[in-house]
């Protein structure tokens, strides 16, 4: 029995990021990350086993536009106790790809969506599911703590 559109449709998991190079938007289709996807403006590649920078800019873009679960942290490159959580967080966005977002925003660099959200301390990693807030841990988390926010396998 073959698939309809709409049930093609319906296993989409679109993501809109922007190209690490060039900065420009795409949309991604997570069931179709094996595909390799490519940025449609330079041709370099998007990978979404790692996580990604997003800024004032284009963070509320990233939030709307995913349909899996988002987990941001908000950092600063200064920041001892966010240089400790990152090795956690690059492994959370390995073992997780096609199934969460992981961002990283810089406090210093993206101050006004810091200030939106109330970020007072950092580390602070945020959890966002359909483009709302759904946790937050203030400080030093581990992959448990992590899991925990977005929601274990």
């Amino acid at each position: 029995m073959s698939e309809t559109k709409s049930e093609t449709e319906a296993a989409a998991r679109p993501v809109v990021v922007s190209c690490v190079f060039c900065g420009k938007p795409n949309r991604v289709d997570l069931v179709r990350l094996s595909a390799g996807p490519k940025c449609r403006e330079c041709g370099r590649p998007i990978r979404l086993d790692r996580p990604l920078k997003v800024t004032d800019t284009d963070f509320d873009r990233t939030i709307q536009g995913a349909s899996v679960p988002v987990l941001v942290d908000f950092y600063a490159d200064w920041c001892g106790p966010c240089r400790i959580m990152a090795p956690t967080l690059d492994e959370l966005a390995q073992h997780r790809t096609g199934e969460l977002l992981v961002l990283k925003l810089d406090t210093d660099a993206s101050a006004a969506t810091a200030s939106r959200f109330g970020i007072r301390g950092i580390p602070t990693v945020i959890a966002f599911r359909n483009g709302k807030e759904s946790g937050r841990h203030v400080g030093v988390g581990d992959m448990k703590v992590l899991e925990g926010l977005v929601g274990g396998r």
